[in-house]
């Protein structure tokens, strides 16, 4: 059994797991658990997609990739997962519960993870965690809906109009910044950088928006709308 120290508290503080819970609920929570911590160097292949998801694990330093490999050898990118969150906690039970995507290290990475069947016991025994595993279960469902409808669009334009729209959304405005280099894009969408680049150009060309650096503007709502049919 790991020792969880304030450190390992602070970090914990911001999961998803343990939100609205003191430090004190916190360490009460995981005073029953067998704790182990997993240490990976970058570019280490942390969990294989397909492969069944025995224990519950949380991110605790560094980063890591979640990968998809098509049939063509193609890497397209899902996400990335830094400190406090936990991996594929959607598929931790079910009938099919493994790994959806290739989980690999991002850097030097640390991973707090505890088997399955006393994760079962921590739902019993506090309702708090209880309501934010099912709060969790429930986002990463609608996330991984959206990232479905995401690729499904076949065109670059598509996926870019797809991408900004929901960036306007989120920001409440058709100004916003752009969270990611182009070169990660390309990594988002699957394809290479000089296309995300020609397509970004063709939008500004026809009007649609303006970029400044990171800086967009959508001047014309129905058109970008447009690319999405």
């Amino acid at each position: 059994m790991v020792l969880v120290d304030d450190h390992m508290i602070g970090i914990l503080s911001d999961c998803s797991l343990f939100r609205g819970m003191s430090r004190q609920e916190i360490s009460a929570a995981l005073s029953d658990s067998s704790w182990r911590i997993r240490s990976f160097p970058k570019d280490t292949l942390i969990a294989q997609a397909g492969e069944e998801v025995l224990n519950l694990q949380i991110v605790l330093e560094g980063s890591v990739k979640g990968e998809m490999v098509d049939y063509a050898g193609k890497v397209i990118k899902i996400e990335d997962i830094g400190p406090s969150r936990p991996l594929a906690p959607a598929f931790l039970f079910g009938l099919q519960n493994r790994y959806p995507v290739n989980i690999t290290a991002g850097g030097d990475v640390k991973v707090l993870s505890f088997p399955r069947e006393r994760f079962l016991v921590m739902l019993q025994n506090s309702k708090s965690v209880l309501v934010n595993f099912v709060d969790i279960v429930s986002s990463r469902g609608q996330f991984l809906s959206n990232k479905i409808k995401f690729l499904s669009f076949t065109t670059i334009k598509g996926k870019l109009a797809q991408y900004l729209l929901d960036l306007s959304g989120k920001s409440g405005s058709e100004k916003f910044s752009l969270p990611s280099s182009q070169s990660r894009l390309s990594e988002l969408f699957g394809v290479a950088r000089p296309s995300i680049g020609r397509a970004m150009s063709e939008l500004n060309h026809d009007g649609i928006i303006r970029t400044e650096g990171r800086e967009v503007t959508i001047l014309d709502h129905s058109k970008l709308s447009m690319l999405l049919k």
